[in-house]
């Protein structure tokens, strides 16, 4: 009886296995039946689904269809040319959207489901080209326009991107972005693509990381796209951009419509520094700016700087040009600031050459190229300088004694002083070339008035300077004992132009460290423009002044 069981259960057993064994197999071959069809289905559902939705022809270099992990699809070679269908053979046809490899997983059902579902999809290698503004026909239908198949991803992902917006100028490059791990969810037609990007920005070399949306695509004027998000910029490496040093970070929020990209950000740089300096100074913005994302030119309106305490002012635009780089042109307002803090950043040596308070107006032009930021560098403007102290001992020593003797005060002027002079200082200026031209400098401490023309080297501390300084007393008023005697037959032909006294002046030196080799001089010989500006006042007072200083 025991026997008759247990023979009984194998016999049964082995039925079972046999069934289970069969339905495998049948399973499988299921399985490669529906792949054997599916691959077909699939290549034509995706291609008439990308034909219908862009109006164009689609190549689709290859499809495949496997079933060992599911349902797998992968595909390479997928590009789409848009509303017109190109000659493959023409020069110079590109294609809208290039895909160099894909792939992603679904079920059987989700492909007989309309509209087709799928979850992932993973891309290698996609490039999208927008087309020269004006011949965007290739747009036109990549709108949100509903066909008779539509696909809806749960999500996408992108190892590389890159984004070519062409231009129809010669003198103008394509603006190219490139981006890595591009991800997107719930992809559907007429809806925002919900995006997290990161890339590497090329100048100044950083990472930017973005997560926002875009879209609705506008196909008839991709310009208004909406788009809207927020980024951040780390590690950003200010020495690739030749001429100037630092590590950026930057944070900040946009807005608005792919050609009219609404930006409030602030970026922060402990080190900030140029190479005509050499030092790294605290420099901090917040800025509120428009970006033309199909042409990347950006414009300021405005941005608000601090140097150490020193606040400013900037509005202007920074705009592509060709060879590849910007061109930045601002105009810079600075109402209070510090003298010393604009010197820490330009001059190489410690201590400043002066301290004092300082208002400057410039306008700013950095053309593109690959000289040095400082060789590129123009700036011309107007500046005031009020309470200047030299850090130079033996110069503000001098400044002082001139400023006394130019009272009449002699003999104060022998005896240190128990507290500095300050001094006014004021006037155009140009820098150029790393050469700082001031053509009309004023200069004023108590007692003395000063015209001066020359020019200052930020390269070499080399200055050169040319003019009149006029005080109120006259020379012989000036020295005190013996000497005040010699030079009083001087007075009359000094004194004019309703001062005691009016010297013609030169100032030459240079600055190495912590030391000034400053000389000061008569410049009987030389003519220069502050001279000549001089010159040009009505002389009538004067002349009768000079007649009465002869009688007397």
């Amino acid at each position: 009886m025991t026997s008759f069981l247990s023979g009984l259960f194998r016999t049964r057993a082995r039925k079972v296995v046999a069934v289970l064994l069969l339905g495998a197999v049948i399973f499988i071959a299921f399985l490669t039946i529906l792949a054997h069809h599916a691959e077909p289905l699939l290549r034509a559902r995706v291609i008439e689904t990308l034909s219908t939705r862009f109006h164009s022809r689609v190549d689709l270099a290859a499809l495949n269809v496997s079933v060992t992990r599911g349902l797998m699809v992968s595909g390479e070679g997928l590009k789409i040319y848009g509303k017109t269908d190109p000659n493959p053979q023409e020069p110079g046809v590109q294609p809208l959207i290039e895909v160099d490899h894909f792939s992603f997983r679904t079920t059987p059902v989700a492909l007989l489901r309309v509209p087709m579902h799928v979850g992932d999809v993973e891309i290698n290698g996609l490039t999208l080209n927008i087309p020269p503004k004006g011949s965007r026909e290739q747009l036109t239908n990549m709108g949100p326009k509903k066909g008779k198949i539509e696909i809806f991803v749960d999500h996408f992902h992108a190892g590389q991107f890159r984004l070519v917006i062409n231009t129809s100028r010669p003198d103008k490059l394509p603006l190219e972005f490139d981006i890595h791990n591009l991800d997107m969810k719930d992809i559907g037609p007429g809806q925002p693509l919900q995006f997290r990007a990161q890339l590497v920005n090329p100048k100044p070399l950083g990472d930017i990381a973005s997560q926002g949306e875009f879209g609705p695509f506008d196909a008839d004027d991709p310009r208004e796209s909406p788009v809207r998000g927020h980024y951040t910029f780390t590690h950003a490496d200010l020495s690739t951009i030749k001429g100037i040093g630092g590590i950026l970070s930057s944070t900040g929020q946009y807005q608005g419509t792919l050609g009219s990209i609404v930006v409030d950000g602030q970026t922060d740089t402990p080190d900030f520094r140029i190479s005509i300096g050499g030092r790294g100074v605290p420099l901090k913005t917040n800025f509120h700016a428009t970006v033309d994302g199909t042409s990347g030119n950006t414009y300021l309106e405005p941005v608000h700087a601090t140097l150490f305490t020193t606040q400013f002012t900037a509005t202007g635009q920074i705009v592509r040009a060709n060879p590849k780089g910007h061109h930045i042109q601002l105009d810079v307002t600075l109402p209070h600031g510090r003298i010393e803090h604009l010197l820490l950043l330009a001059m190489k040596k410690d201590p400043p050459i002066m301290t004092g308070k300082v208002q400057l107006h410039a306008k700013l032009d950095l053309p593109p190229g690959e000289e040095d930021f400082s060789d590129r560098l123009f700036l011309q403007g107007r500046f005031e300088i009020s309470g200047v102290r030299f850090s130079n001992p033996e110069v503000q020593g001098k400044i002082d004694a001139l400023s006394l003797r130019s009272q009449g005060k002699p003999e104060e002027a022998a005896e240190p002083t128990s507290e500095d002079i300050e001094s006014q200082m004021g006037g155009d200026f140009t820098l150029k070339n790393r050469s700082l031209d001031l053509p009309n400098l004023s200069f004023q401490v108590p007692g003395t008035r000063v015209a001066l023309n020359g020019n200052y080297s930020l390269e070499d501390s080399q200055f050169e300077f040319h003019g009149h300084a006029m005080f109120d007393a006259r020379l012989s008023h000036m020295v005190g004992g013996w000497k005040s005697l010699l030079l009083t037959p001087l007075d009359p032909f000094f004194h004019k132009h309703g001062a005691g006294a009016d010297i013609p002046i030169k100032i030459t030196g240079t600055k190495s460290g912590s030391k000034s080799d400053v000389h000061f001089g008569l410049d009987l010989g030389h003519k220069s423009d502050a001279e000549s500006n001089h010159n040009t006042k009505p002389q009538g007072g004067a002349e009768s002044k000079d007649k009465r200083g002869e009688q007397r």
